[in-house]
């Protein structure tokens, strides 16, 4: 129950319909649709479990999508094991990377890999009926250089299809990438349990 006296309710509702008004004038000027390069970087985590986050909302509402993982190989995965088990006939699914660099120690292997996953990346994107494609951990493979991020630029400028989201994840992401997005979220680390002993867990990293 409130102690708010009938005044400061009136008051209150009063503020809110100003508010409500001001917003929905801006929206009205919203009207715009266009497929979106979205990037989320970082050193913070949840930048690939966002992009997931908005693959299931693709699969939810019955639009084809599409992910590429470019560094995660052989760990396990349930946002991969769910999407394999129950849909994909709406959103493929390919793990193109074999771990991260300092487990594979084999540097033209991870090159050819990654050059690989960029291949089949363009290949999705290309193909209209995908309404998103997330390429997951690119920006560690654009990093190392693996890939050519003027390659990639140039690619999403003048060949992704008008209405197809593009998302790319992964820390340090290229400042020649930030430039030509669309939404770029920095995640911000303040804690982390690894700090403290604690090892990466089933269902919260993966």
């Amino acid at each position: 129950m409130t102690d708010a006296k009938p005044e400061d309710l009136e008051r209150h509702a009063m503020k809110m319909a100003k508010k409500k008004a001001a917003r929905d004038k801006i929206m009205a000027t919203k009207t715009d649709k266009k497929g979106l390069i979205i990037i989320h970087t970082g050193k913070g985590k949840g930048k690939s479990s966002a992009a997931f986050g908005m693959i299931f909302r693709c699969i939810a509402h019955d639009m084809k999508c599409a992910v590429v993982q470019f560094i995660k190989g052989g760990m396990d995965c349930g946002e991969r094991n769910l999407i394999l088990d129950k849909f994909s006939d709406i959103c493929e699914f390919h793990t193109m990377g074999e771990g991260f660099t300092w487990e594979t120690q084999d540097k033209s292997r991870d090159i050819e890999m990654a050059a690989a996953a960029w291949e089949k990346a363009k290949e999705l994107i290309r193909d209209p009926s995908n309404t998103m494609v997330l390429l997951d951990e690119i920006n560690i493979a654009l990093r190392y250089d693996y890939i050519d991020v003027n390659d990639v630029v140039s690619f999403l400028v003048e060949e992704k299809p008008e209405m197809t989201h593009v998302v790319l994840t992964g820390r340090n992401a290229k400042d020649d990438l930030i430039e030509i997005a669309d939404l770029v979220t920095e995640m911000e680390l303040v804690k982390h349990p690894f700090r403290s002993g604690v090892k990466a867990q089933i269902g919260v990293e993966y």
